[in-house]
């Protein structure tokens, strides 16, 4: 098989419907748009969100709550998953590691959290811990050591 002999399988593409084409084509005369009004004529386009005059849902429903543009976005690493990376004992456990191993967003600070058991003693480097997460690796023998970001 060669490039030029592939093709879509049978019956996997549709012909373009040829719309206000005569009476046998089903869809002649008015082409399928009804008689008259705003939506027959050529040019019409509706509004996002426009329901015919109705109030639009999205003014219909109330505002809420609001965004804090101060929020700090965590990209959040579990203990479990430190786990399952295969480190030697005392290894140091770095935000670039965790970026290369695919573990956190780059980009981001990373905050390490304590779900999961840690059976190796790591040197862990993190923007922040969480108290769990701190004491299950200084259990371990391991060390907790935090980034200025």
């Amino acid at each position: 098989m060669k490039l030029h002999d592939l093709s879509p399988a049978k019956g996997s593409r549709h012909k373009k419907k040829r719309v206000g084409r005569g009476p046998g084509s089903g869809l002649g005369k008015t082409a399928g748009r009804g008689h008259k009004g705003q939506r027959s004529r050529s040019g019409y386009s509706q509004r996002i969100g426009f329901e015919g005059g109705q109030m639009p849902l999205i003014r219909r429903v109330p505002k809420r709550g609001f965004t804090n543009i101060f929020r700090t976005e965590y990209s959040v690493v579990n203990l479990a998953r430190l786990e399952e990376i295969s480190l030697e004992k005392g290894s140091d456990v770095t935000p670039e590691l965790l970026v290369e191993k695919g573990i956190a967003r780059s980009g981001m600070p990373i905050k390490i959290l304590g779900d999961g058991e840690l059976s190796k003693p790591l040197n862990v480097t993190a923007h922040k811990f969480s108290k769990s997460a701190r004491e299950k690796i200084e259990a371990a023998g391991g060390k907790c050591e935090v980034v200025d970001s």
